[in-house]
């Protein structure tokens, strides 16, 4: 009991630490690009979920080819607690539904489109990368 406690005490320690880089470092890539680029499209949240889409392909490949599982310290700071925070599926949503709600259904759907096209693809890239 008490050796699970510690290694539950421990999974904590470890996706805290990496919420503490993670979060942020989504709110500086996604301001900086929004500035850069303009607010209205979301393009800073599509950049942090396709840059955090890539990461998560290398990290799993490097848990894959090291046999870590996804409790392994390594998966609990990357995986869960960098990647978990820096990634954001819950602004892309509300971003969504507001260009819908505003009417611009055309950019709505390409936000969808692009977003799943282009993490699905740097997932799988980053993946392949790390395989090698």
């Amino acid at each position: 009991m008490a050796e699970h406690l510690i290694d539950l005490l421990i999974g904590g320690a470890l996706v805290s630490a990496g919420a503490i880089v993670g979060t942020p470092l989504r709110f500086f890539v996604a301001r900086i690009v929004g500035q850069r680029v303009g607010e209205t499209f979301p393009w800073g949240t599509l950049v942090v979920n396709v840059t955090g889409c890539f990461v998560m392909g290398l990290v799993a490949a490097y848990a894959r080819k090291h046999g870590l599982s996804g409790s392994s310290e390594y998966w609990l700071l990357l995986a869960t607690g960098f990647l978990g925070s820096y990634t954001t599926v819950s602004s892309f949503s509300l971003q969504t539904l507001a260009l819908a709600r505003g009417g611009e259904n055309r950019a709505a759907l390409g936000n969808i489109v692009l977003s799943v096209g282009l993490c699905l693809g740097a997932v799988a890239l980053g993946f392949a990368g790390g395989m090698r």
